[in-house]
């Protein structure tokens, strides 16, 4: 046995231990965080950030995060170690705007952040003390991340920002806003943008909630009124930031160091669907079981085809960002037909359900309600098809008549424009 082999099973024995000493296990039937109603006060938030430093302390937290930014130095497969062992273990429960800054916004600002700009936030991220939301899309832009008009202008050593954000999940309680805003009109959109580090409580920002299909309302508007940004807090360089833009877009389709481990492995045959079937005593419908068999076929090909990506884009991690849109592709494809098949499957039992008694009805309801999420955020299932075509196919690219015009006049002619193409 190698001596690496040695090691990662020793850390597996310490990593074991230690959460079976601190950790609570996880409620049976517990829906996942990701579907439950989310209504997140600085109250409710103090467990998990308390379970944050908690791990923090224990060097349980940015496992693989660098050293000097207060992460452990070590292995991806440290990390996957510790997720295994806590697997049945309740963790921290930041929410959604939880999973934005660990999963998106950190791992962008690892790449692009300064040393000087990381020392300052990262620790803070690891001990629960800081929460990172996107505020990315402009509510005029739509789905041209490049066609913002939150505008940033240079005064001295700071930055003043205006403008107004759309579509953040959890911005009402993060602590930060990870906001693209434009710093030059006079070139071509895509290389007048730059990021910035935002305090969602400074002095001229507005946060609104609004209200969802399910009822939740953790989207948010924001309205940013001549907020004051230090250039310290600028993430990247100064109108580079398309190329920052690209790897928060790797990470928000999945295309981060995670993302070949969850292909990996035969899978058990959808057990959500399985207990459904039993709920809505349907368990030996030959109807159902061919439901449920198609649906794990889906499952387990969605499996494979991140596992291959996931070795893909290790391999070749310049082209990981364009081959991201094939994972978030499959979930924007798959999500829906997946939450039919539920409803098909379960019958009553999939849309009502007991709070006294446990019943899969409620994760099942919000997963219908939610199915479309991942068509549309992120960027729609079209825009992954042409990203898919033009960067990884090599097809020609769709006509754009403002790609190489000044944003500036771009704007301007946008006023007059008549609906003729010149």
């Amino acid at each position: 046995m190698s001596e690496s082999v040695n090691d990662l099973e020793h850390y597996r024995r310490e990593a074991r231990t230690w959460i079976e000493a601190h950790l609570e296990r996880r409620a049976a039937n517990e829906i996942p965080v990701y579907l439950r109603g989310e209504d997140k006060s600085p109250e409710s938030l103090a467990p998990a950030r308390r379970l944050q430093r908690t791990l923090y302390e224990a060097g349980y937290a940015g496992i693989s995060w660098p050293r000097e930014y207060g992460g452990q130095g070590l292995s991806a497969d440290h990390e996957r170690i510790f997720r295994e062992e806590a697997r049945d273990y309740a963790l921290p429960d930041l929410g959604i705007a939880g999973g934005t800054t660990f999963g998106v916004c950190v791992p962008t600002m690892l790449a692009h952040g300064s040393p000087e700009f990381l020392a300052r936030h990262i620790p803070a991220v690891l001990a629960g003390e800081r929460l990172f939301v996107q505020l990315f899309s402009d509510p005029e832009a739509g789905s041209d991340l490049a066609g913002i008009r939150t505008r940033a202008r240079r005064e001295g050593d700071h930055w003043v920002l205006s403008g107004s954000k759309i579509w953040s999940s959890g911005a009402y309680y993060a602590d930060y806003g990870m906001c693209l805003a434009r710093t030059d009109w006079d070139v071509p959109k895509h290389r007048g943008l730059t990021w910035f580090a935002v305090p969602l409580d400074a002095e001229g920002v507005t946060v609104q909630r609004i209200k969802q299909i399910n009822g939740d309302a953790e989207f948010c508007q924001e309205f940013l009124d001549e907020v004051v940004v230090p250039h310290e807090d600028v993430i990247g360089e100064v109108n580079g930031g398309w190329g920052v833009t690209q790897t928060m877009l790797m990470f928000e389709r999945g295309g981060g160091e995670g993302l070949g481990a969850r292909g990996e492995g035969q899978r058990e045959v959808a057990p959500d669907l399985v207990a459904l079937a039993r709920a809505a005593g349907r368990i030996e419908d030959p109807i159902a079981r061919q439901l449920i068999a198609r649906a794990h076929v889906d499952d387990y090909a969605r499996a494979q085809l991140l596992a291959r990506l996931g070795a893909q884009m290790q391999a070749n991690p310049a082209a990981a960002v364009h081959q991201a849109s094939y994972a978030k592709l499959a979930s924007g494809i798959l999500d829906p037909v997946r939450a039919l098949t539920a409803l098909e499957l379960g019958g009553g039992a999939a849309v009502a359900w007991s709070a006294e008694t446990p019943s899969p009805g409620a994760d099942t309801s919000l997963a219908f309600l939610n199915a479309r999420f991942m068509s549309i955020a992120g960027g729609t299932n079209e825009m992954q098809r042409n990203t898919i075509g033009e960067r990884v196919l090599g097809l020609p690219k769709e006509p754009a008549f403002d790609r190489e015009k000044p944003f500036s006049e771009v704007v301007r002619d946008a006023r007059s424009w008549d609906g003729r193409v010149a």
